[in-house]
Formats: C-alpha cells, structure tokens, sequence
C-alpha cells in the first residue's frame, strides 16, 4: 500500500480527550492516522497540511464537528443484539391487544419462519399476566416473547411443547409458572431463560443465522458510533457464532470484543467450578497478547434478579407485596466460584441489583480479589451508602447502564420500594466520587444501545424514551457531568477491560477508532447529537 493509501489526515475538529470540561478546538484540531493508528494530534499548525495533499493523501475537513473516542459498549449481549434485530418489536405496546396484533401482523407478513421470535414485553403492558392461552390463536407456530429485561421468556403452548418443559423440575434459581393442575402456563423465569429457552434456541437455530445475527449486531453498533463492547454473558452458542464468523471475516472482526464466561448456578459446586475452569482454558487462548480484539477476560455471575418482577435481592421486603426474596447466587455459592476465578487470573463481573445483592458481591471481592484485578459489580442499581463508598476503596469498576434509570420504565418503582429506598436508586455520582472507576454500558438487547441517548440519561436523569412525557428527574442528585459520562464510555469501558493502552482514547499510538459527530456539548442537547462517521482501526466504516 502507498504511504497516501494508509495515512489520513482531519483538520479543524474538536476532538475530546477527557481532560478539560470541554474539547478545545485550539488546541487539539488536527488528527493523522497512519497505518491504522493515531500518529499525531494536536495544534493545526504543526501539522503540514498542503504537504500531505500534495504526496496525495487524503485531507479530511471536519468543519468544526466533535471527534469522540470510538464509543466501547462496556455490558451487553453481542449474538442476543444481532437476533433481536430481527424479532418482533413489542417495546411501547400498550397492552396485550396491541402486542397480539403486532404478533399477528408478523405471523402474516413472514409464513416461512419456523418460530416467532419476539422482544421488548414488560409484566406491566399485560397486568402482571403472561399465559400460554393469551397467544394459542394467534399463530400454530412456537411463539417466543423475551422480557424487556430478558429476566423471563412468555411462550405459547407450541413454545412449551417443544422445549419439553412440562415434565421439567424448576433449574435452580429458576420458576417454570404452572397452573392449578401443575401444568406448564406459559411463563419461564431467571435461570429457566438461561437454563431452558436459550440452550433449546442455540440447538435449533442455524449457525448462518447466528453469524448474520452478529453481523447485524456490528453494523448497528458502528451506525451510532461503537468500536467495541464487552460482552456479559459468554456461552458456547455464543462463542462458536463468534469464531465462525472471525474465521469468515479472514481473521477478524471490525470490532473489539471482550467476554466475560457466564457461570450457571447448576446444582453443585462442582459443576460450577467446571464452568469457572472452562473460562480459565479459554483466556489462555484469548488474551491481550494472542488475540487483543478477542478476548475472553473473566467470569460473569448473576447473582439477583430485577426490581420489576420483584426478584432483586433487597435487604429489606418489598414494599408493595411484602415479597422477600433471597439472592439466586448465595453467599455460600459465590465464594468458591470467585475464589478459583480471581486465582485463575480471571476478572469476576456480578450482577447484582438489590441492596443485598450488592452488599454480598462487594464482601465476596473484598475476601478473594487481589490487587489491581479490576472486578466489577454490574448495575448496582439500589445500593446502601456504605457499600457505594467500598466500591472506590476496593477498585471494584462501577459497570453502570444509565438507559435502565430513565424515568419512563420506572413509574412502579415508588410503589415497590417506597418513597425512602427510591432515593438510593442509580446513585452513579456518589459512586465516583468515592473513587469507584465508572464503565457505561446499554445492556442491549435489553435495552437501546445507542450511547448518545444513554450519556443524555446520564447526565439529566430525564427520560431518552419519552422526552416530552414531563417525567421528574430520577434522583437528580445522582446525574454524572457531561466529561464523566463520556469518559465512562470510552476510556473508562477499556479501563474495566485491561485495554487502555490500545483504545478507550485520542492518544499518538492508540488503535484510530473514533466517531465524529454533529452536536453541542451540553447534556440536554444529546438527543439531538448525530453520529455522522465512525472509524476502526483507521479504516471508516459508517457514514451517515
């Protein structure tokens, strides 16, 4: 390749390097990459521009446009993003007349699927209710609805016939809903989605579309900006989609991928450990120094489920029902399980919700995690102010998903938790200020994953969904600035993965993975902010 084939150069941009409380179009307006990485930023004037132009390398304007750190993705599902790209869209249905046409609606449209594949269904747009008989005549095929949280999966009859759930026990950790003569009704609840639905799906669905899924997946991300993600729950479905299309791809991916392994509760500690061993063998394969853009980098533990469905693990009962439920992962089940991960060189990644949860996940990385392993706590989103404050003391990362604090997806949650716990929710800013490393994710597919959205939750605490519903702030005391919000998503998501020395920011020597965008810096203009390129490794791969 000739020198003008592998060098570009941007001048008269604002570019962010997570410094000042603005980009400075002074004193950083010009970019030169070279060879897939970033050789120069700086001072317009110390670039020689009519040079470059005359050996025939291409001279970029960027007209005074904001130049961001490629976005990093840092808690998502990479192969469930690519499919829900293709399944029935049930987000904002008002109630189960609207979902059952727009099931209907599909069925017609596509005869030739084997099975309807449906997301975005909360408990509440059906009141509470979700029985196999409220879909049995819409379509003879197996019908498959994922909740918005991807906590529970409702199905029809044929769904349930085929999985061969009637004559299952419940998994651990897992609700098969039955009638009063023990029959299967419809809903599958927390590990039973792990356990039953997506080792069934991974079985039937072709390899093909898995990697079709995948390339969806990546093609979406670039579109609003994303060079890479961190995947929060690695299994081998997922895992072999991945390697065939790297093999497909000759070698790569246009998209740096790290993977935490997600351990099943099982039935013992034995075939926990194995699941823990597994992840271990892989990392010594998929590594920084083996393969950088494709790396498995620890284990992922779902210890609780989800205030909605009032199965997060909260130290107090429910207001609303009185309900008290124990964590899935108990404290005695944790401590082995992250024991021989932090000894294997592993970072452990826990879900944890409720208060309690949080507070068991904390003491668990307090007794077995070693210095500068960089564990983090996914979510954390009721926490008491104690163990807010041991997440900076401890180097636990604060892996956080503002797109789950937006005021309209929370309206029952007042009457769940109450009017004093309320005022502990999302408290991403105390986090921080007591030192606790931010990484922002979406958690797609079971929320948007665009960042331009979620950074505007961040940083307001108002609605992204529904901007224009008047919805007060939710705990606006808690709302990130504009640079730690930005940061979180780009060098402090490479940070949580051990990749900042390659990507996360705007630095001579790093990976070119950046996006430029049409946008004002303020928080309460981000919905307006457009993503009009994104680049990978120097290479631009989406234009608007």
């Amino acid at each position: 390749m000739s020198a003008s084939g592998n060098t570009t150069v941007f001048t008269n941009g604002r570019f962010f390097n997570g410094g000042a409380s603005e980009p400075d179009i002074e004193l950083k307006s010009a970019l030169v990459i070279k060879d897939g990485r970033i050789a120069f930023i700086g001072n317009q004037k110390e670039v020689q521009v009519q040079s470059y132009r005359d050996a025939g390398v291409q001279v970029a304007d960027l007209a005074e446009k904001y130049v961001l750190p490629g976005f990093i993705d840092a808690h998502m599902h990479f192969l469930m993003l690519g499919q829900s790209l293709h399944k029935v869209d049930l987000d904002h249905a008002k109630d189960l007349e609207e979902i059952r046409w727009r099931i209907s609606k599909y069925a017609k449209e596509n005869p030739d699927k084997q099975r309807i594949l449906c997301k975005g269904w909360m408990h509440s747009m059906t009141n509470g209710e979700a029985k196999a008989s409220m879909l049995d005549d819409l379509d003879p095929r197996p019908i498959y609805i994922d909740s918005k949280d991807i906590h529970s999966c409702w199905c029809n009859s044929a769904a349930l016939r085929e999985m061969g759930v009637q004559n299952m026990e419940d998994p651990a950790g897992g609700t098969i809903e039955r009638d009063e003569q023990g029959n299967a009704s419809g809903l599958l609840s927390e590990a039973c989605v792990l356990l039953i639905v997506w080792p069934y799906l991974a079985k039937v669905l072709p390899l093909d579309d898995k990697t079709a899924a995948l390339r969806s997946a990546i093609k979406a991300y670039h579109a609003v900006g994303c060079t890479g993600c961190i995947d929060m729950a690695m299994d081998e479905n997922a895992w072999e989609a991945i390697l065939a299309l790297r093999h497909a791809e000759g070698g790569s991916l246009p998209l740096r991928v790290a993977a935490h392994w997600c351990i099943m509760p099982g039935d013992s500690e034995e075939h926990r450990l194995r699941q823990v061993e597994r992840a271990i063998t892989l990392s010594q394969d998929f590594n920084s120094e083996c393969s950088p853009d494709l790396r498995i980098v620890g284990i992922k533990i779902i210890c609780d489920g989800v205030i909605d469905a009032c199965t997060a693990a909260l130290a107090e009962p429910y207001t609303s029902n009185g309900q008290f439920n124990g964590p899935i992962w108990t404290p005695e089940m944790l401590g082995p399980v992250v024991k021989k991960a932090c000894e294997g060189g592993l970072q452990c990644a826990l879900h944890a919700i409720g208060d309690q949860a949080v507070h068991n996940a904390v003491n668990v990385l307090e007794k077995y995690g070693k210095l500068g392993q960089r564990h983090r706590i996914e979510h954390l989103e009721l926490t008491a102010p104690q163990d807010a404050k041991r997440l900076g003391q401890l180097g636990i990362t604060a892996s956080i998903q503002p797109v789950h604090s937006d005021p309209a997806i929370l309206r029952a949650w007042p009457k769940l938790l109450g009017p004093e716990r309320i005022k502990r929710a999302f408290a991403y800013s105390e986090f921080a200020d007591h030192g606790a490393t931010l990484a922002i994710g979406s958690d797609t597919p079971t929320a948007p994953y665009a960042p331009l959205p979620n950074l505007y939750v961040a940083t307001t605490r108002k609605s992204a969904r529904q901007p224009d519903a008047d919805d007060e702030p939710v705990n606006g005391n808690f709302k990130l600035e504009l640079v730690q919000a930005m940061v979180a998503v780009t060098k402090g998501a490479a940070y949580s993965c051990f990749a900042e020395e390659r990507m996360g920011s705007l630095e001579v020597g790093k990976m070119a993975d950046f996006c430029v965008v049409d946008m004002e810096w303020k928080s309460g203009e981000l919905l307006k902010a457009k993503v009009m390129e994104t680049w990978f490794g120097g290479r631009k791969v989406y234009e608007a």
